[in-house]
């Protein structure tokens, strides 16, 4: 089945407001964690086209790169690396206006110029992926960014979580 997307013409947070409810039905009606990360990361990238739009899923001692929409990314990333390492270490969303000013920033890509990255928790409050978007501009991402995409995040910690008695 084809999926369509609205995308709305304005300000950011309309175009939040109008993309949040098509991104959780989404990820509501799918039961696969790859095909929802999957669509979520298109859907990112096809309302607000920043550089690159995707998520990295923790495996062991490292985050693997999972659904993304944009330039060829790091495969890996070791924990407390980088914005996203230093995101899943800390357990909390780290916006950075400029990436360059970030210590230990890992440049995927030199176009790269600010970033917002938030952990994917567990029901067991474990971080089990992160959502990781860059912009080819300096400070692109706010609270309000993170006020949006926090609900997504939930939602897919959801899909991470078996059902009880599997």
């Amino acid at each position: 089945m084809a999926e369509q997307l609205l995308i709305v013409e304005g300000s950011r947070e309309a175009q939040y407001e109008a993309l949040l409810p098509q991104v959780l039905s989404l990820i509501d009606s799918e039961t696969d964690i790859i095909a929802a990360l999957a669509n979520c990361s298109a859907a990112l990238q096809q309302t607000f086209h920043w550089l690159w739009t995707g998520f990295y899923l923790v495996k062991g001692e490292q985050l693997v790169l999972g659904p993304f929409q944009g330039p060829i990314a790091c495969t890996r990333i070791p924990k407390g690396r980088g914005v996203c390492g230093s995101a899943w270490a800390q357990a909390q969303t780290l916006i950075v206006p400029d990436v360059d000013a970030f210590p230990g920033h890992i440049a995927c890509s030199s176009a790269a110029r600010s970033e917002i990255v938030l952990p994917i928790f567990d029901a067991h409050g474990t971080v089990v992926a992160v959502l990781d978007i860059d912009a080819d501009e300096l400070n692109q991402f706010s609270s309000m960014d993170e006020h949006y995409l926090t609900p997504v995040c939930h939602a897919l910690g959801k899909l991470f979580t078996p059902p009880a008695g599997v």
